[in-house]
């Protein structure tokens, strides 16, 4: 490799992970934002980013208003923009099925006598308005 495509490699790849870093800290800040509001609204924080071989859970949560044994396993997805469908579309059946997945593992470990939601709380655009949609698709 030339000193020139060195230094132009060197550019991309900063370039690279500069953006990885920027998506990161979007998601978290994401994160946040949805446990707070889902924290406002009665649902008590028993975990965030709970990971298996077969997938991930960004927050688990149990939901107090109702006084029962239902665990909430929140998915959050933030979009910048609509395109493509919005946040709350990127959640595919695909990705679905690795959080029903991870769901399974940590009921079966923590709580096997609950019940399970799954939830998604969408975030769009610079202001960042939220849209928590309950019930958003069946573990079954």
């Amino acid at each position: 490799m030339t000193e020139k495509q060195l230094g132009l490699f060197s550019s991309l790849s900063k370039s690279l992970s500069k953006k990885i870093t920027n998506k990161k800290k979007s998601g978290n800040d994401a994160e946040h934002q949805a446990c707070t509001y889902l924290q406002s609204n009665d649902l008590v924080l028993l975990e965030k980013n709970f990971s298996t071989k077969a997938g991930e859970v960004d927050l688990i949560m149990r939901d107090d208003k109702h006084n029962d044994e239902t665990l909430v396993f929140v998915e959050v997805r933030y979009r910048k923009n609509a395109d493509f469908g919005g946040a709350a579309a990127s959640v595919t059946p695909k990705k679905q099925q690795r959080i029903i997945k991870a769901a399974l593992a940590y009921q079966q470990k923590y709580a096997p006598q609950s019940s399970m939601r799954f939830d998604v709380v969408a975030i769009e655009g610079d202001n960042r308005e939220l849209n928590w949609i309950q019930n958003a698709f069946s573990g079954f």
